[in-house]
């Protein structure tokens, strides 16, 4: 199927032309792709020759789209930001199948998908290694989607509006060459408040202490220079993270 895996040839030229074959991806692209254009220009970046990556906070409720030049030297910037128009489950990692959480962790788009029952919807590539290996699980879940439609068991949801944007940037990167989109979820911003508010709060919790402070690690390390992380993960689950 055309939006089967983008790790299948689809990260490449004529991506885009293929995704337009779909009513709901032609009508977004009418209303939207002015707008997307003014905004990229605007961030001094070539539409043809752009890469993102999207960070998303549980707690705050918000998903950023960060874009830069097709260089893995350059930084990025934020271009873009949108509300998570639902919530589920609580702060803390996804473990098993039907637990209602959204994962948090590092992950990228791993499927696209145009005709979904939620609009439209860019799967998230949960259960990562680092989930598997922490897990007690047999059955650790999957199906997490940023999608529309403003619902969610376990999700990240969008309102129809703000996925149709989302999924078009996606879409012009990968039509760009962009293999990986990544995308980080966080239980909150690790540098406010909230964050903060966690850690305290769960004490008796030494290893959810722990994930979360390994979590906030990655996230300093992108901020301080602004480029997708490069990590591997122990046998414990832990991201290890290169400099």
């Amino acid at each position: 199927m055309l939006y089967a895996s983008i790790l299948n040839g689809l990260a490449q030229p004529g991506f885009e032309l293929k995704q337009m074959k779909f009513p709901r991806i032609r009508n977004a692209s009418k209303i939207r792709d002015t707008e997307i254009t003014r905004n990229i220009k605007a961030h001094k970046l070539d539409e043809k020759k752009f890469r993102m990556l999207i960070m998303a906070s549980k707690q705050e409720g918000k998903l950023i789209i960060f874009a830069g030049p097709n260089d893995a030297n350059a930084p990025m910037e934020q271009i873009r930001s949108f509300d998570i128009c639902a919530g589920s489950g609580e702060p803390g990692p996804k473990n098993m199948e039907g637990d209602d959480q959204v994962p948090e962790g590092f992950y990228h788009i791993n499927r696209f998908n145009p005709e979904s029952h939620y609009h439209l919807a860019l799967q998230v590539s949960y259960p990562n290694e680092a989930d598997l290996k922490r897990s007690k699980s047999k059955k650790p879940g999957g199906e997490i989607m940023i999608h529309g439609s403003c619902v969610t068991i376990g999700c990240l949801p969008m309102t129809n509006e703000g996925i149709e944007e989302i999924y078009l940037y996606a879409v012009k990167a990968c039509n760009n060459g962009q293999i990986n989109i990544p995308v980080y979820i966080f239980p909150a911003w690790p540098d406010k408040e909230p964050f903060i508010n966690l850690i305290q709060e769960n004490v008796a919790s030494p290893e959810l202490q722990s994930f979360w402070k390994n979590l906030a690690m990655g996230y300093r390390m992108f901020q301080e220079k602004k480029k997708p992380l490069r990590y591997s993960i122990s046998p414990s689950g832990t991201y290890l993270f290169e400099q």
